[in-house]
């Protein structure tokens, strides 16, 4: 299984690679082009992992899930719902959750399963969207959700998802991983508050790729985060979220208390 990353040196420098035993390969040029061995071999103790892409936009999802969508008494959809996260929302493995100044409310967790695109993507037919998609990754997609509701005339999906920090990122892109056959933990201060099959999807990734493609142009790095199930809760202050799926790895960022 092939794991790429993003890290970044205790001097600055940021660099990508694929991690394999604690250590990275590094690469130079475009991870999704053409990338060669830099010929340099790092400890993952001797870096930081950052965001492993940095998407022009984070597609988030909403209603993807049948047991969610049972419980909350919603149909199925016919085509993908879902909101924009703009690229200044993403954030990588171990890095703050900030709360958006002036906002006291609540601050909610979603732990779900990122896809990330290869190559430019546009009007793809469905049978062909698997040969976009690079990898996967975990996502804990935040909200304020006290804001989503705050103008009744106007329910605020992007707003209280689109604040600086809230799309967090990682800690690989998996090149291989067999999403039908994995689950997407999410912990909060070590307690489980989700566990959920991907199998459980309403639209596949490849469905995703498709029929979003035809909505707008997906780019190279572009994040689709499946939408979540049963399971979403409140970030405290102070506390860790940490999102795992096997054969990626695990997610782990926190909401510091006083900032």
């Amino acid at each position: 299984m092939t794991s790429w990353t993003r890290f970044q040196l205790a001097h600055g420098h940021i660099g990508f690679g694929v991690l394999e035993n604690d250590r990275i390969t590094e690469y130079e040029g475009d991870m999704f082009g053409d990338p060669v061995r830099s010929g340099k071999v790092l400890r993952l103790d001797d870096v930081t992992l950052r965001s492993p892409c940095l998407p022009t936009k984070v597609v988030a999802l909403w209603n993807n899930f049948h047991a969610l969508s049972e419980k909350l008494g919603k149909a199925a959809p016919s085509h993908p719902l879902f909101l924009i996260k703009p690229p200044l929302s993403v954030i990588g493995p171990g890095e703050s959750i900030r709360r958006p100044k002036g906002y006291a409310g609540k601050i909610a967790y979603e732990g779900e399963l990122g896809i990330v695109i290869g190559k430019r993507c546009s009007n793809v037919p469905v049978e062909q969207a698997a040969g976009y998609i690079y990898g996967f990754t975990c996502v804990n997609d935040v909200t304020a959700i006290e804001l989503l509701n705050e103008d009744p005339n106007f329910v605020q999906w992007c707003r209280s998802k689109g604040f600086d920090t809230f799309s967090c990122i990682g800690p690989v892109i998996q090149r291989d991983l067999d999403w039908r056959a994995a689950r997407v933990v999410t912990k909060l201060d070590g307690v489980e508050r989700q566990d959920y099959p991907l199998s459980d999807m309403i639209f596949s990734p490849e469905e995703q790729v498709s029929l979003i493609s035809h909505d707008m142009t997906l780019m190279p790095g572009d994040v689709i985060a499946c939408g979540t199930s049963i399971g979403v809760g409140s970030i405290r202050d102070g506390s860790t979220v940490e999102v795992s799926i096997d054969g990626v790895g695990a997610l782990s960022n926190a909401l510091p208390a006083g900032n």
